[in-house]
């Protein structure tokens, strides 16, 4: 219980750091997307590299770069996550805070879709209803917005993307930020030396404040991953699918409460859509998993029953009887309904 309950605390410091973001780049001003977005790839891997020295942990560097193909994967993943946080840098600082939280609502729905079309797996039916009332809500959300609602689906797909890409690669997060910021770590200090000497860059003139908040785009950018990682090892993945909507619920309620962006009927109509969409959503995988739980520790069960009430035979003599009667027998059906259950 006690680990649990450490671990709720880090998810809770992830997920919540990564919800008031939204505070933290207009603080940035006057400097621009791009020059944020390049710092936070700089001073990210500044930071994490730092982390890793201390920690010694750099094994993985020497089996990655034997790895060409693994390689390749990461610089895709460093170029899909550069999308990501340019375009959320840039919705935020441009007044569209609810419209980024919309992006992280739908992340699951876009994931699940990504993974028909191309991990080509197999949805349960409560599955298809959500992502089909997640596509009903982007159109209405498109009603609503007058255009379609390309911040958030821009957000949502590139992580999606990320994501699957991440799943490719099996690395640590800490091991995988450092390899994805060393990518980015060159055209990023590039741009912002060109930037330097064309006198646009804000670094140097506006003061140490500035400079400072700055360069902390780097332990912005660890610190609630270094919490998300302690949390992932205390809980189950099932409470973890469930804290991830702290972030976009924190987004949204700052978008709307402190930044006072509006939300007219039809705004509304497609958010509802979106949240009765994850509602299913996680239903379906708590009943799932509740389901998978009872399975395992039904055959387990069973198991360990079979195991005790067995006579005491000569072992040998009791193998040879049981690898025979396996092959002169066919096995079993699977109990109808039981199956699917254990499927991931």
């Amino acid at each position: 219980m006690g680990e649990q309950r450490t671990g709720l605390v880090y998810g809770f410091a992830a997920y919540g750091l990564w919800g008031l973001f939204p505070l933290y780049w207009p603080l940035l001003k006057p400097a621009g997307s791009l020059e944020i977005l390049a710092h936070r790839m700089v001073w990210s891997l500044v930071v994490v590299a730092a982390i890793l020295l201390v920690l010694r942990r750099w094994a993985w560097l020497g089996e990655l770069v034997r790895q060409p193909k693994r390689l390749a994967l990461v610089a895709l993943a460093a170029v899909v996550v550069s999308v990501n946080w340019g375009m959320y840098i840039w919705g935020v600082n441009s007044g569209h805070v609810v419209e980024t939280a919309l992006g992280y609502f739908i992340n699951p729905l876009v994931t699940i879709a990504l993974g028909v079309l191309v991990l080509h797996e197999r949805l349960r039916p409560v599955q298809w209803v959500a992502v089909g009332i997640g596509a009903l809500s982007v159109v209405v959300l498109t009603i609503g917005y007058g255009r379609l609602p390309w911040i958030a689906l821009t957000l949502a797909f590139s992580f999606g993307i990320y994501g699957l890409v991440k799943k490719k690669i099996a690395m640590g997060g800490l091991e995988s930020l450092a390899a994805e910021t060393s990518v980015q770590f060159l055209p990023a200090l590039v741009f912002l030396l060109v930037l330097g000497a064309r006198g646009d860059s804000t670094f140097t003139d506006h003061g140490p404040g500035h400079a400072s908040l700055l360069a902390a785009c780097g332990l912005v950018t660890a610190i609630p991953l270094i919490c998300f990682g302690m949390s992932a090892t205390r809980l189950p993945l099932s409470t973890i699918g469930l804290m991830q909507y702290v972030a976009p619920i924190f987004q949204f309620l700052i978008g709307v409460l402190h930044f006072h962006e509006q939300m007219p009927p039809e705004r509304w109509a497609g958010f509802l859509l979106v949240w009765a969409a994850l509602v299913l959503l996680t239903w379906d995988a708590l009943r799932t998993a509740r389901r998978t739980h009872v399975a395992l520790a039904a055959t387990a069960a069973t198991a360990a029953a079979a195991a005790a009430t067995a006579p005491a035979t000569d072992p040998v003599a009791s193998a040879s009887a049981s690898a025979s009667a396996s092959a002169s027998e066919p096995a079993p059906e699977p109990a109808t309904g039981q199956q699917p259950f254990l499927r991931p």
